[in-house]
């Protein structure tokens, strides 16, 4: 099975997700997404799977995102998906993508129901 994580690894939720998985005998594709930020089409793409809409995958609590205005609610979600692309700290963490399916490890143990 292939296994994806959008990792940081100074994130507590993330490096317990990414342990979780390799407890389960997986070698995740871990990807450092502030290093490498996912495209437009990787990122409407996991929306999709979650089922949300990109402000329900924003870290709102950042400065950055009031900072750059991102609380206007008159920001379509092409310009929204751009801004999380421009500074993907925004980036709710941490994603696995496994099965066609993805989940957000908050909690961890979230991301067993995908497996």
């Amino acid at each position: 099975m292939s296994v994806k994580i959008y990792h940081n690894p100074r994130c507590g939720k993330s490096r317990e997700t990414l342990k979780l998985l390799e407890d389960q005998g997986l070698k995740p594709e871990v990807i450092e997404y502030l290093k490498h930020p996912p495209t437009s089409a990787e990122l409407r793409d996991i929306l999709g799977k979650l089922g949300l809409q990109p402000r329900e995958l924003m870290r709102t609590k950042e400065a950055e995102y009031k900072e750059n205005g991102l609380d206007d609610k008159s920001l379509s979600e092409a310009e929204l998906i751009e801004a999380m692309i421009r500074i993907p700290k925004l980036i709710e963490r941490p994603i696995v993508l496994a099965n066609d399916k993805a989940a957000v490890g908050r909690p961890p143990e979230s991301v067993l129901a995908i497996l």
